[in-house]
């Protein structure tokens, strides 16, 4: 279709070039790697299939090429026996990375990019696939004498000698040239945590995504190191402030020891994508359940048995889960309840279904924009844990937790901790659980287990980057299932508990975690357990979030919905504010 518009020489030259590079080059185009070779028909081996080439086309206004047309194989049309997965950091070990960079003194951040990471990778078997030759430019047709060589389908054949992208084992090839490549250097993946690079000697570690490098050092040669192994072999980008990351947006101030993060845009870009116009400011991610007074277990509504909709709608509830899904994981987790609720109904959603998630996007309308900020701290690792007892469908229970990294225990041997000065949040664990629980100790149980569990694996990666954990301080808000966690309880009932859930009693006993009681006041993994109102959605962004100046008008607006007076409301949150 762009070869048909009116930019249609600007696709056409891009794609000129693209075939050029991978081929042998050409004068006034890019220079060729030899990836792949054009052939006749009949020089395609008998055993082997012939792929399509796919064109994916994209703007890049920050590359020095801005229209840029990739030719990438259609995998799904070969057969490939060997190993293809590869691994890639987390957002997880990101954040605990650069929580890293500024509780370390002198430590900086920056970032890498190897150009053409899949290409250039040789290959023991080639793989074939064909292009139409109309697509391709004349000056790239003569200078290769295509037109003798096509076919009589007007297809171009060609062998693939090296990695290109849509190979299935394009990725895997390409990583193992590089952890070969690195090793010579000294660097070498850490053995527990995904894609996680220390050095053998060098104060320098980084997170890899593909092709990408986000970096902490401590010295300005050990980051130059870096780039001069990685220049010996591949073409690199070099970003030594690391502005860009994971789709993230990362701002140090290294005077003040802090880092913000934030997706500027991509909010505001997905409601473009799903042509959504806000109906009405929304301050709540869903619809909320009103408390019953004097009834001390709230339980969910009654089964949604509204008339299913369409195959398009269904299509379109799936993506606005995956889209705000990473949006919700990396920033903005007050999100998480309502994709939750609405993700247990999109294999079969429903007219009701379709009403929530429009309610969601109103939200996502009203709060395009979030931060969080990570300040420098003793690199501890704090939880906190809850539960909400039969509050989901089929008689379920919602397990929410809290992960944040702050200051030692002023009493490491007490069992009953202070709580440290709150840290920007690391990740949010929401889940309904599958199994019906028993009671309301279970579910705060099985709540207890599950962060647990997720907090051993960030314990290791905390420890393979320097920073060894004490017992990691679990708080949980039910007196019962803390006394059941440090087995000071006498088990009647509780014998009968899912049997998983004595893990966290294990693990316990081996001085790894410390459960302890706190007030529901202080718990802030209820937040992610409930449907709760408004008013207190806008008054925990304040407490998770950076957004001081939206916090402050999103505060004034619903307590003046709710008739308060606008000059006291101004005066107070103006001063909290400040």
């Amino acid at each position: 279709a762009l070869i048909r518009g009116k930019d249609q020489e600007i696709w056409k030259s891009s794609y000129g070039n693209d075939i050029c590079r991978l081929a042998q080059g050409m004068p006034g185009r890019p220079d060729g790697t030899d990836t792949i070779k054009f052939i006749r028909r009949s020089d395609v081996p008998p055993n082997k299939k012939v792929t399509y080439g796919k064109k994916e086309c994209t703007i890049r206004p920050t590359k020095a090429e801005k229209y840029r047309v990739r030719l990438t194989v259609g995998g799904d049309k070969l057969t490939y026996h060997g190993l293809t997965a590869t691994q890639c950091a987390s957002l997880i070990t990101t954040k605990i990375l650069l929580n890293s960079t500024v509780s370390t003194p002198d430590a900086r951040w920056g970032s890498l990019d190897i150009k053409f990471f899949y290409y250039g990778t040789p290959m023991i078997e080639y793989e074939y696939m064909k292009i139409k030759l109309s697509e391709i430019p004349q000056d790239v047709t003569e200078h290769y004498k295509l037109n003798e060589i096509v076919h009589s389908d007007g297809y171009v054949y060609i062998e693939i000698r090296k990695g290109m992208p849509g190979l299935k084992q394009a990725g895997r090839i390409a990583n193992d040239r590089l952890v070969e490549h690195l090793a010579q250097y000294g660097y070498h993946p850490t053995p527990n945590t995904p894609a996680l690079w220390t050095h053998e000697t060098r104060n320098i570690s980084f997170a890899l995504v593909v092709d990408d490098f986000g970096v902490k050092y401590v010295g300005k040669e050990n980051f130059d190191h870096l780039v001069a192994a990685l220049k010996d072999l591949y073409e690199i980008t070099v970003d030594e402030k690391g502005s860009k990351f994971l789709g993230l947006t990362i701002k140090f101030n290294y005077q003040k020891r802090t880092v913000d993060i934030s997706m500027p845009g991509y909010v505001k870009k997905a409601l473009l994508r799903f042509q959504h116009i806000a109906r009405r400011k929304q301050r709540s991610p869903h619809q909320w359940n009103k408390p019953i007074y004097g009834q001390k277990t709230q339980y969910a509504e009654e089964t949604n048995i509204s008339p299913p909709v369409s195959a398009t709608a269904k299509t379109l509830v799936q993506q606005v889960i995956g889209t705000f899904l990473y949006y919700g994981l990396a920033l903005d987790f007050s999100m998480l309840v309502a994709l939750s609720s609405i993700g247990a109904q999109q294999n079969n959603p429903t007219e009701r279904t379709m009403s929530e998630l429009v309610w969601f996007l109103d939200y996502c309308a009203t709060n395009p924009e979030v931060t969080i900020r990570y300040h420098a701290s003793d690199m501890i690792l704090w939880t906190v844990s809850d539960a909400s007892y039969l509050s989901e469908s089929n008689a379920r229970s919602r397990a929410g937790g809290l992960f944040y990294l702050s200051n030692k225990p002023k009493d490491p041997s007490s069992k009953s901790p202070d709580l440290p000065p709150r840290n920007g949040m690391i990740y949010a664990l929401v889940k309904i659980m599958q199994n019906v629980m028993s009671s309301a100790m279970e579910a705060e149980v099985g709540a207890a287990f599950l962060t647990a569990k997720q907090a051993c694996a960030m314990r290791t990666t905390l420890k393979e980057l320097g920073h060894p954990q004490p017992a990691t301080p679990l708080q949980v808000d039910n007196q019962t299932a803390v006394g059941f966690a440090n087995d000071n309880i006498k088990h009647k009932h509780s014998k009968a508990i899912d049997m998983r859930f004595h893990w966290i009693r294990d693990r316990t006993r081996q001085g790894q975690f410390i459960v302890f009681w706190a007030p529901s006041k202080v718990n802030l993994a209820d937040y992610v357990t409930k449907h709760h109102p408004p008013a207190h959605h806008v008054e925990m962004r304040k407490t998770f979030f950076h957004n001081n100046t939206q916090h402050l008008a999103n505060i004034v607006v619903s307590n003046l919905l709710q008739g308060c007076d606008s000059t006291s409301i101004l005066r107070t949150y103006t001063t909290r504010a400040a």
